[in-house]
């Protein structure tokens, strides 16, 4: 592909060399460069891509896209006489998206891409919709924290949102494939560092907005401004999907180009939703007036399921053909996860990380099994928000009958610091139910082991990780198979 094609509407200008030339790859990675390949230089957090421009020279990059004048200079002793064009980017990491969307021959464009952004349910949200339009005879993709699939082929993702190269190369991928749809969760992050620039949304989807990501937007007021942006980007001939419960749900279509359509569990809107039932088995649901089923429990599926059936009907579903396939559902992995154990206990897993969350499934629980003791066990992230931890302290004191805090995924924090923020969101009467336990497997066995008859224990924050980092080591951690294991002892 010629040069001049690949950097069409990126904002790049070519400042030296061949306009016209051929590139066989695209990189941001110097690792990554092949000959013929174009460089991207993107100034990240860890590191700026401008001080591998010499790398990608030596490893046969004919093309570099610099954003920094003053850093390209000093690369220059290694490009000098040798065959590399110059394009100067007044945006590396937007002309990187639009350069990757080019290269791949723009596919967004060709199958129906959706795209959801919000604080809680993205993941649920897309893995739903996946499997509902796959189950009703669509060949789809999938986008998502968990994992990134090509119809029914799978591989583990590593971010919310990947990087446009990333995204981009599956999106033709599913093209490849036929793939009619692709549903893709949406970040904050992603969108404020321009990961979806260059991208055709059919259908744009808002669900809530609680604080979370605050470690790296600073302010709720920006968090919000960059979800936002989500829906001021939306092609006319799109749809803005809102739920107008959510104090933010009109704010973020307020000047999107896109038609608006709302759903709502509390109010008037043009899709609605009753939750008229519900047990650990699953609810009965009155959505637009017909009664439908679910295996899933708890309001907040209630919204998720919602949104599946407003997303499904806008892209012209027949609304009976919807419910029928809704029935068929079962959870997203490590989402209100049910594990029933002896003496009637029941482990809920459940990947509650943000205060909001944390609430929902505590409700939750409480309202299916109010005469079961509640034991809530929980941690924060370390070098993530610090705000949240006493929030969360506060509801879990709130609304579970016993608390044990525990580790999460600590990086380069301690744990005993961690646990010190979420302790200061304790009363004397929230202290006087809780245990601390650094060590999450110890503490697991421990809620296990205390519980009385008919208890329910939630394990928060770890849902569908297999994982748990601790300093810059990423070991094996599987709550399902911990509490497997406990079980098996005390049968």
């Amino acid at each position: 592909m010629t040069l001049d094609r690949i950097i069409s509407g990126s904002g790049c200008t070519v400042t030296s060399g061949n306009g016209i030339a051929e590139v066989t790859a695209v990189c941001n990675d110097s690792r990554k460069v092949c000959p013929g390949a174009l460089f991207v230089a993107v100034k990240g957090f860890a590191s700026d891509g401008h001080s591998f421009i010499a790398t990608a020279v030596e490893k046969g990059a004919s093309v570099i896209v610099y954003e920094d004048a003053e850093a390209l200079e000093s690369q220059m002793p290694a490009i000098e006489g040798k065959d590399v064009t110059l394009v100067k980017a007044e945006s590396s990491r937007y002309a990187l998206a639009i350069i990757a969307a080019n290269f791949y021959d723009n596919p967004s464009e060709k199958l129906t891409l959706v795209g959801i952004t919000g604080t809680n349910g993205k993941t649920t949200t897309v893995t739903l919709l996946h499997r509902m339009f796959t189950a009703m005879g669509y060949s789809c993709g999938l986008l998502s924290t968990i994992a990134n699939y090509v119809g029914t082929k799978g591989t583990e993702a590593v971010n919310t949102t990947s990087d446009p190269l990333t995204i981009n190369s599956l999106l033709a991928e599913m093209v490849e494939a036929g793939c009619e749809y692709c549903f893709m969760e949406v970040s904050s992050i992603g969108v404020e560092q321009d990961r979806v620039a260059g991208l055709k949304f059919k259908v744009g989807i808002f669900s809530n907005l609680t604080h979370d990501h605050l470690d790296y937007h600073k302010t709720f007021a920006e968090y919000l401004r960059c979800k936002k942006l989500f829906f001021d980007t939306l092609p006319a001939d799109a749809y803005a999907i809102t739920n107008t419960d959510d104090r933010n749900g009109l704010v973020m279509v307020q000047n999107t180009k896109a038609e608006v359509v709302t759903y709502s569990l509390r109010s008037i809107a043009d899709h609605t939703c009753r939750v008229m039932e519900q047990s650990f088995e699953g609810m009965l649901l009155k959505i637009d007036g017909i009664e439908a089923w679910s295996a899933l429990i708890g309001m907040h599926n209630a919204y998720n399921l919602l949104t599946i059936y407003t997303t499904a009907v806008v892209l012209g579903a027949e609304p009976e053909e919807v419910l029928v396939a809704m029935s068929t559902l079962k959870p997203a992995p490590g989402r209100l996860e049910n594990m029933r154990g002896p003496k009637d206990i029941s482990v809920i897993i459940d990947y509650a990380h943000t205060p909001d969350a944390l609430e929902n499934v505590l409700k939750t629980l409480r309202e299916i099994a109010p005469d079961r003791e509640l034991i809530c066990l929980f941690g924060c992230g370390g070098d993530r928000d610090r705000t949240k931890r006493p929030e969360m302290a506060a509801i879990a004191q709130k609304l579970a009958d016993r608390i044990i805090v525990t580790s999460d995924n600590s990086r380069t924090e301690k744990t005993s610091d961690i646990m010190a923020d979420i302790k200061a969101g304790l009363d004397l009467n929230g202290r006087s139910r809780s245990l601390f336990i650094e060590d999450r497997e110890e503490a697991i066995r421990t809620a296990i082991m205390i519980a009385p008859q008919g208890a329910t224990i939630l394990l928060a924050g770890k849902g569908h990780e297999t994982y748990q980092i601790t300093g810059t080591e990423k070991r094996h951690f599987n709550e399902k198979e911990i509490v497997s294991e406990i079980f098996s002892t005390m049968e």
